[in-house]
């Protein structure tokens, strides 16, 4: 069953004289459940292609349906409602307010959540020990390394325990032990029946998933049901 559909999808910036294609005629479906990653050269189009899916950049043209909704077609308030259901962002940047401490960070998700300050707490200290952190629940961001604010980030985009993980290069700042953990922690949130996208440069990080889609100047060059060396000659 197709949970995501992206149909003909074009983002176009104006740049000087000639317009700039982000994403140009793009259209492919992910399967509830599946664990994909997107890769390609800088430029390609990934993090803008995880943008539109995610709701936060509206395409030029094209369509985007999420579990059978026409994600474009609602407004604002209704696009934020819906990011809020079916969504967890873990994007580079991190955005952790640096004046809540770790596990008031991860709580913020469950603010609208009707679920009592008790329930919101463990949730949040299991997603915690999940990601290795719980001993480091009453630190500042400022206390942390880049790797241990990275993974603050991921369990705060897991604590709503969304269907659906959009994931911009979820290990880039992590150590090779901590990238893996993270890894083996996503495929276990894959098997419990999220869906994941995974923009990602890390070629080890292929082997976690079950398809793999190729993106060059916008365009789809190869979509396979699992990962192969060949690809990353793209």
């Amino acid at each position: 069953m197709n949970l995501i559909a992206v149909e003909k999808l074009q983002k176009v910036y104006q740049g000087g004289d000639e317009p700039v294609f982000a994403v140009h005629d793009l259209s492919l479906q992910v399967e509830m459940g599946e664990f994909t990653a997107v890769i390609g050269p800088s430029g390609s189009g990934k993090s803008t292609l995880l943008s539109i899916i995610g709701g936060l950049t509206a395409p030029s043209e094209g369509k985007v349906w999420v579990d059978g909704i026409d994600i474009y077609q609602l407004s604002s308030e209704q696009r934020a409602d819906f990011r809020r259901e079916y969504l967890g962002f873990v994007f580079q940047a991190f955005h952790l307010v640096p004046y809540l401490n770790v596990l008031e960070n991860v709580q913020i998700p469950l603010a609208i959540i009707p679920i009592t300050s008790r329930e919101k707490r463990e949730r949040a200290l299991e997603m915690l020990d999940r990601v290795g952190l719980l001993n480091k629940s009453k630190r500042l961001p400022s206390e942390l390394s880049g790797g241990e604010q990275e993974r603050v980030a991921i369990a705060r985009a897991l604590v709503n325990r969304p269907p659906i993980i959009l994931a911009d290069e979820p290990t880039g700042n992590l150590d090779s032990t901590t990238s893996r953990d993270i890894m083996n922690l996503f495929c276990q949130l894959n098997r419990e029946g999220q869906t994941i996208i995974m923009v990602t440069h890390n070629t080890d990080n292929l082997n976690y998933v079950n398809r793999c889609i190729t993106l060059r100047d916008g365009k789809v060059v190869k979509n396979a049901p699992e990962y192969q060396s060949e690809q990353l000659k793209a």
